[in-house]
């Protein structure tokens, strides 16, 4: 029988099977141990249910994986779709930099979601937007609590498993419960056994939506770290720079205090967004101190 890995926690498994929609607890075969290859949530698999107690199963095989992320801990992912509050509280544009910067590196799409969008200006709506469509992002405006825009990122997300994001506080839960009411009802055997183990860590999980439909619902985050990255790469994460990279006086220009630098030019002339350049400032100076320590 095939199935999804939608959690995993203290060595077991739950897989969800599409043609029945029900979620069977499984461990994992001993060989996958000996091989060094562990199941991930995502992972598309086998299950063995024979002479099993009901609901109970093992995992035979581990299907041919699209794409494995890091961080988040996850396989087969079509796209990201990152949610911030667009006030109460403010986006902290850092930190979704930052993420957009990790999936960038993962070579993952993704989606960027401003929440409460009833409760901001024009004016404010249009300088994020105008700040992250520029770097060639999606950018969607929602009000979860008005079920404004709801539809759009619903058919965006349509066949796909998609990593949801972003800090806590923002609407995240409230669109899982629009596009899915029973998610709490599905997981429920499997949230009534973390609170009785020692796991007590929320963990990402993946809930059925529809036919070929996850979400990926993940801890919400509000500091995020890019350590992996060296400060010299960084540059290149931010989109809006490469059609300047070529035209700086030097080659390798950090675009920080080099003489005939095309980047601080297009940024005087604002066709490059301040608040995306002084991020840019932050990230690499923190990448600097910390390669120094």
């Amino acid at each position: 029988m095939k199935g999804k890995i939608i959690k995993g926690i203290a060595g077991f498994y739950y897989v969800h099977t599409p043609e029945e929609n029900v979620i069977y607890e499984c461990k994992a075969k001993g060989i996958f141990r000996n091989q060094k290859i562990k199941p991930f949530v995502g992972d598309d698999v086998e299950i063995d249910t024979e002479n099993q107690p009901e609901g109970k199963g093992t995992i035979a095989k581990i299907l041919p994986r699209k794409n494995e992320l890091i961080r988040p801990a996850v396989t087969n992912v079509d796209q990201a779709m990152v949610i911030f509050a667009a006030a109460e509280p403010n986006p902290n544009l850092n930190l979704l930099d930052r993420f957009l910067i990790m999936m960038q590196k993962q070579k993952v799409n993704t989606i960027v979601c401003f929440n409460k969008m009833e409760i901001v200006t024009e004016e404010e709506i249009s300088l994020l937007k105008d700040t992250y469509v520029r770097c060639g992002y999606k950018v969607l405006f929602t009000s979860m609590l008005q079920r404004d825009g709801v539809s759009i990122l619903y058919e965006l997300m349509k066949g796909k498993t998609t990593v949801l994001a972003g800090p806590s506080g923002v609407g995240k839960s409230t669109f899982i419960n629009i596009v899915q009411p029973a998610a709490n009802m599905e997981t429920g055997v499997i949230s009534e056994k973390i609170k009785r183990g020692k796991h007590t860590t929320r963990h990402s999980e993946l809930i059925f939506v529809e036919k070929d439909t996850y979400i990926m619902d993940t801890p919400g985050f509000s500091s995020l770290y890019i350590n992996e990255i060296e400060k010299e790469e960084l540059k290149d994460y931010f989109v809006e720079f490469l059609e300047y990279d070529n035209e700086c006086r030097f080659i390798g220009c950090s675009h920080l205090n080099e003489p005939g630098c095309a980047v601080k030019e297009a940024l005087k002339e604002k066709k490059i967004s301040k608040i995306r350049y002084d991020n840019y400032v932050t990230l690499y100076e923190e990448l600097k101190d910390q390669k120094r320590y």
